[in-house]
């Protein structure tokens, strides 16, 4: 009497490597794309950064050029939003005239 060998072990191998390399893949190419995600925020936020260090750059120089009366000329905002702003107190003198009664 004779007993097949049963195939089960080689194929379980067989099962094995696939599935494992298939897992390796997997593991790999998730890799692949947290470093690609890392590396895209790492982009933008250099090129936000650069865009502005630009836009301070010009409004830095355009108010170095500005005349500096035209900002005295303008006088402070007044209304409902500036309800924080402290007004200073201006002083309105009017002369009255006075004239000795004569009788």
């Amino acid at each position: 009497m004779t007993t097949a060998t049963p195939l089960t072990n080689n194929t379980q191998v067989s099962v094995n490597v696939t599935i494992k390399s298939q897992e390796q893949n997997l593991y790999q190419s998730s890799g692949a794309i947290i470093a690609a995600i890392v590396v895209g925020v790492i982009i933008i936020f250099t090129a936000v950064l650069l865009i502005l260090k630009t836009y301070n750059r010009r409004t830095r120089v355009r108010r170095e050029l500005e005349p500096k009366a035209s900002k005295l000329a303008v006088p402070p905002p007044l209304g409902h939003g500036s309800a924080g702003t402290a007004r200073q107190p201006s002083v309105t003198f009017v002369p009255v005239d006075i004239h000795p009664q004569s009788r």
